[in-house]
């Protein structure tokens, strides 16, 4: 089949978007340096941030002092220009957060979803009191994503089953789409999770690794060429349903909690090892024994303390899961994260890795995640301003 060739609007908003995608990696950057790294001449280059400037898009933020002549305008995104909004959803807290269009986080709040129990009125709240704390309209948002606990059907968008908020169910996504009248996504928390550490954390730029939460839940973020495997019914990552040597299947898969790898890493494991090990005593809370703050806790104490033979032991049990999927997936690199492997840090990401290379003939580097902040807030920020860019730096002609 022939090809088409490129007609002047198609190049010209290839070039937009190349230079726009460019001020945000760059920026900012004077109109020769602009045609330096995009290949166009300074004619095309001035038509070109001439026509960024009048929708808007791009904006003069200073100048560069040369030798003769005037100093050059330096010019970058203009940051007001599009909005997104990320949401983490817990069956505890809700976090919401604000971000423009260069990815700066404008706003974060936090609400208690105790006592209601209807997910669209407990979005659309926590949407209105994050944009009203940035000080912007809900018509100024380009892409909404949610993360939440759960599967979600790759084919609906919707979640397909979650044992933590049993409300979010078929008919949410619809319903919030139509509420809000923005583009709306439900992700996975742990797969933005892993969007946040390619984007600033351990896994930087790189193409394939897998995250591993570990915490009161267990979970994988499999990225595979620079994209999220999410599998056919979006299942992709359930690791706390690996079958593992000494522990018993389930016999019923409508219970999370009783999958084999769970068992031997989830909360109730974890505290149980520290307890053997003297290091539950230490640890007090109000968010019970097999909760992830004192999970986590519990291992931020042993760490501390220097404890290792419950970091040992620990590290042991999570290379189950680690080599199972290493021999699989041959990533390359670990990331360990989630309430266990953020408080274990360097200490327990180095048993591990040396705990796989005893069993596992690729021998992964395993690191511990790098993430600022709240990782799945971040992740979900970072896929909504993929879809935001996507619409506003398309539509320049």
């Amino acid at each position: 089949m022939p090809t088409r060739p490129g007609t002047p609007r198609l190049l010209r908003r290839l070039n937009d978007r190349a230079a726009l995608e460019l001020l945000l990696s760059s920026g900012p950057l004077t109109r020769a340096e602009l045609g330096e790294h995009t290949g166009l001449s300074k004619v095309t280059a001035g038509q070109l941030l001439s026509r960024l400037q009048e929708r808007d898009l791009v904006a003069v933020v200073g100048e560069q002092a040369g030798g003769r002549g005037p100093n050059a305008a330096l010019y970058g995104v203009v940051p007001s220009c599009a909005y997104v909004v990320g949401l983490d959803v817990l069956p505890d807290r809700i976090s919401a957060g604000v971000a423009d269009i260069t990815g700066t986080l404008v706003a974060e709040v936090s609400a208690d979803p105790s006592g209601h129990e209807d997910p669209a009125r407990l979005v659309r709240s926590a949407v209105s009191q994050v944009c009203a704390s940035a000080g912007i309209g809900v018509d100024r948002l380009r892409a909404f994503v949610i993360g939440t606990r759960g599967v979600v059907d790759p084919r609906t968008g919707d979640v397909r089953f979650s044992f933590d908020l049993p409300s979010w169910h078929n008919g949410v996504l619809a319903e919030l789409r139509r509420d809000l009248g923005v583009p709306v996504t439900i992700e996975n928390d742990v797969n933005l999770a892993a969007l946040a550490e390619r984007a600033y954390g351990a896994a930087l730029g790189v193409d394939d690794f897998v995250l591993v939460w570990a915490g009161v839940g267990q979970g994988l973020g499999v990225m595979l060429g620079g994209r999220l495997h999410r599998g056919f019914t979006g299942g992709a990552g359930e690791i706390g349903w690996l079958p593992v040597p000494g522990e018993p299947l389930p016999t019923d898969v409508s219970e999370p909690q009783s999958g084999s790898f769970q068992r031997l890493v989830g909360g109730d494991a974890v505290t149980g090892l520290a307890n053997a090990h003297g290091i539950g005593s230490s640890v007090s809370g109000n968010s019970g024994a097999s909760g992830a703050g004192s999970v986590g806790e519990h291992v931020r104490t042993a760490v501390a303390e220097g404890a290792e033979a419950f970091l040992d032991e620990l590290a042991g049990r999570l290379a189950v899961g680690v080599a199972a999927v290493a021999v699989v997936l041959d990533p390359g690199l670990i990331v360990l994260s989630g309430d266990v492997g953020r408080a274990g840090g360097d200490a327990l990401a180095a048993r591990v890795q040396d705990a796989v290379a005893r069993v596992c003939p690729s021998q992964p580097r395993v690191v511990v995640s790098r993430v600022q902040g709240n990782p799945v807030l971040r992740g979900a920020l970072v896929s909504a301003l993929q879809q935001a860019r996507e619409q506003v730096f398309s539509d320049t002609i």
